[in-house]
């Protein structure tokens, strides 16, 4: 989707720079420098404008959160909710991230999100979807004990995927629904309904059914 234009952007994003990481692959291994404290810590690639990450934070102000966007008009809205919230349990990351591994230690994160993420509709581009059994994989391999990948999709296509992948990359699946905000479904994640995407709310307010799927490694 194209982006609007932002009106002096770069003096907007220096003025909010102190919820930016610098140079994070620096910090493999030891991102609980950046945040002062050993609670567990939380990654959500392609974060958009914050509202998913920025509830959790101001939800769980003992756990930590990481924010990656690699658009710089989007990830500005994210950075102004975080100085909206105060607080120094959520940063961001801007930039699109490749491969965890290369910013992230073995058993260095809790959990990873992936909301709505692309879905690379070609078939040649599997390999790039946030989802593939490879990616999956490697999130697995930066996660400590007990650490699971949550995921939202809109898109159907993605979402068949995702479940292939998970197999492919032996995952275990904990949670999943067809429709997260039906009113029969019932899940024990309560926040995955509650705390919600901008998108997700768009999509929501029109009817469309959100897919929804919880695995561990």
């Amino acid at each position: 989707m194209r982006q609007r234009r932002v009106k002096n952007l770069d003096e907007k994003l220096t003025a909010l720079s102190s919820h930016v990481i610098e140079n994070p692959e620096s910090y493999r291994g030891r991102w609980r420098e950046v945040f002062g404290n050993d609670n567990p810590i939380y990654l959500e690639l392609g974060c958009g404008k914050g509202k998913f990450i920025s509830t959790h934070a101001a939800k769980y102000p003992k756990r930590n959160f990481i924010g990656a966007e690699g658009q710089p008009t989007v990830i500005l809205r994210a950075l102004e909710k975080a100085e909206a919230l105060g607080g120094n349990n959520l940063f961001f990351i801007c930039g699109f991230i490749r491969d965890v591994r290369a910013y992230f230690a073995p058993g260095e994160l809790a959990g990873v999100y992936l909301n709505f993420s692309d879905p690379w509709p070609k078939s040649k581009h599997g390999r790039r979807r946030l989802t593939y059994h490879e990616k999956l994989t490697a999130y697995t391999e930066v996660m400590r004990e007990g650490g699971f990948i949550e995921i939202k999709t809109d898109n159907e296509g993605l979402f068949e995927f995702t479940l292939e992948e998970i197999e492919a990359a032996a995952l275990r699946t904990i949670e999943m629904t067809r429709d997260l905000h039906a009113e029969e479904t019932v899940i024990e994640n309560l926040d995955a309904r509650d705390i919600t995407t901008e998108y997700e709310d768009k999509f929501v307010g029109t009817g469309k059914n959100i897919n929804y799927v919880k695995v561990q490694g």
